[in-house]
């Protein structure tokens, strides 16, 4: 199963998400080390005050060939996924790649483990199974098999 963890570079818990499913078996895409070879894009690969950019300079940093290649790369693993985890706290980049998943008809599935979670999200209905524990994470994760014409929102 290829699994695309949609996360943040600021969530601790990311690499043992994804060491977790590879030890399950299962292909996943992990941005911080695509499996090029390439370190993940971060913004600091653009400009080093990028933190301090108004909405011009943000709009021009998005044409950066930098931002332009890490888009491409996570796009393109986020395509060939079967599977979206989002696992919070994330930020917007993660919450836009679970949309672009449900959008696309591949199982979405959220892990929010109870220190993570920020209250109710009524768009969260896009999920296919909402877990909150590592044991259940595991369980899920063992017990995941390609399912052809899967969908979202059929919990």
């Amino acid at each position: 199963m290829k699994i695309y963890v949609a996360s943040s570079w600021r969530n601790e818990d990311q690499p043992r998400v994804v060491n977790m499913l590879r030890e399950h078996g299962h292909e996943v895409y992990d941005f911080r080390n695509p499996c090029d070879g390439t370190p993940g894009f971060q913004w600091e690969h653009v400009a080093k005050h990028w933190k301090h950019w108004d909405v011009d300079v943000f709009k021009m940093g998005l044409k950066h060939p930098a931002a332009i290649a890490g888009y491409e790369r996570d796009m393109a693993a986020l395509s060939d996924a079967d599977v979206c985890l989002l696992v919070l706290p994330c930020g917007r980049s993660a919450h836009l790649e679970a949309g672009y998943a449900a959008a696309s008809n591949k199982k979405l599935v959220l892990f929010t483990p109870p220190f993570t979670f920020g209250g109710p999200e009524l768009m969260y209905n896009m999920c296919d199974e909402i877990l909150q524990e590592w044991s259940e994470l595991s369980a899920w994760a063992k017990q995941l098999k390609f399912v052809e014409g899967a969908s979202h929102g059929s919990i």
